[in-house]
This record gives structure tokens, sequence and C-alpha cells, in this order.
């Protein structure tokens, strides 16, 4: 519980530049963009920079599961150990595209 906790809190301050320096203003016609000029895109930084924290989280996770099968030296025990954090890597992009997935069509039926 204690891991989970640590991981939502660490998300949670990954996200904070983006909502912190996003400018809820309009952005004038012909202008250079840069800022956030509505909520749509506001949600939609955020949205892009969970993405890049999920990716960077399951990429680790797929290194600790073949770190955990080289050294498991042909133990069982440490084998299964590997092998399970590898398939709940597996259940975790596939909980994290579903996420995603979901976001994508309420935003296209809201849109």
């Amino acid at each position: 519980m204690k891991k989970i906790k640590l991981t939502l809190a660490s998300i949670s301050a990954l996200l904070l530049p983006v909502i912190a320096l996003a400018q809820i203003e309009p952005i004038a016609p012909g202008g250079t963009g840069g800022s956030i000029g509505s909520l749509q895109q506001l949600i939609h930084s955020i949205e892009n920079a969970a993405g890049l924290v999920f990716g960077a989280i399951a990429v680790i996770c797929f290194i600790y599961a073949a770190i955990k099968f080289l050294t498991a030296g042909g133990d069982a025990d440490k084998v299964s150990e590997a092998r399970s954090a590898f398939i709940w890597g597996i259940a975790g992009v596939v909980v994290g595209l579903l996420a995603f997935s979901i976001i994508a069509v309420v935003g296209s039926i809201l849109h």
C-alpha cells in the first residue's frame, strides 16, 4: 500500500509543473501558441505528461523484470518471481492503455 501511495504522490509531483505553468487565457489569433488557452488544452497537456510518465514506469518495470530473469541463476523461486513481475508489468500496460482509450472515447463523445 505504501508503494502505491508513493507512486501516486510521485506522479502528482511530476504533473505539477504542467498545471502550474498553464496560463488560462485565450491565445490571440495568429499567436505563437506556447500558452494554454482552454481547459481542453490543459487536459490535453496533462494527458501528454501522464503518458510520458506512464511510458517511463512501464519501461522501468520491464527492465526490472529482465534483470530479475538474468540474475535468477536457474533458481525456480527467483524465476517465478521474475515471471510474476513481467506479468504484472504487462497487466499495468494493459490497464494504462485502457485508461487512455477511455479518455479518448469520452473526449470524442463530448467533443
